[in-house]
């Protein structure tokens, strides 16, 4: 099971309730969760509270935040398939994944970075020429390795081989 804490706007696109948080005990913990709106499409940037490993989902529609569950981890596969991990790390990360719960925000300071990782992917497609013209796995692959004083000044990507590393080698 996989807690995602959301900001109210994206509660509200969710159509959910905040469930009780409780603390996860898996391989990456939880993860933060912000609805966007670049060029008048809607998106979602999602970050993982240990690592701040960042996953940005564009052009979403209704039947994307009704199954959001499913949006959140076929993205999330892609995007470690693109990174290069191996079969085991990226099973172990989907495991994890295959249920969700909704709570509210607790981080101030994944919400920090969030809001940073937002103003430079905004940035990054505004130099593309707009989200027709982004590859978002490319986008997702530049925001991870952004270092934060957060993060101890390791790319959030290194961070996150180095969690798998220590079990799925």
């Amino acid at each position: 099971m996989q807690l995602i804490r959301c900001t109210r706007k994206l509660l509200k696109e969710l159509k959910q309730e905040p469930k009780e948080a409780v603390e996860i005990d898996g391989l990456l913990g939880g993860w933060h969760a912000n609805l966007l709106t670049i060029e008048r499409r809607k998106c979602v940037i999602v970050l993982n509270d240990s690592t701040l490993y960042t996953l940005f989902i564009p052009l979403l529609k209704k039947p994307d935040f009704q199954t959001f569950h499913f949006t959140f981890g076929q993205h999330l596969f892609k995007n470690i398939m693109y990174e290069g991990f191996n079969q085991k790390q990226i099973e172990a990360v989907l495991d994890e994944n295959h249920e969700i719960k909704f709570a509210k925000t607790n981080s101030r300071s994944v919400l920090g970075t969030m809001n940073e990782q937002t103003y430079q992917l905004e940035y990054i497609i505004h130099l593309n020429g707009g989200l027709a013209n982004t590859d978002i796995y490319e986008l997702n692959h530049d925001l991870n390795r952004i270092i934060y004083s957060a993060t101890d000044y390791i790319k959030p990507i290194e961070m996150l081989k180095t969690k798998l590393n220590e079990k799925y080698l």
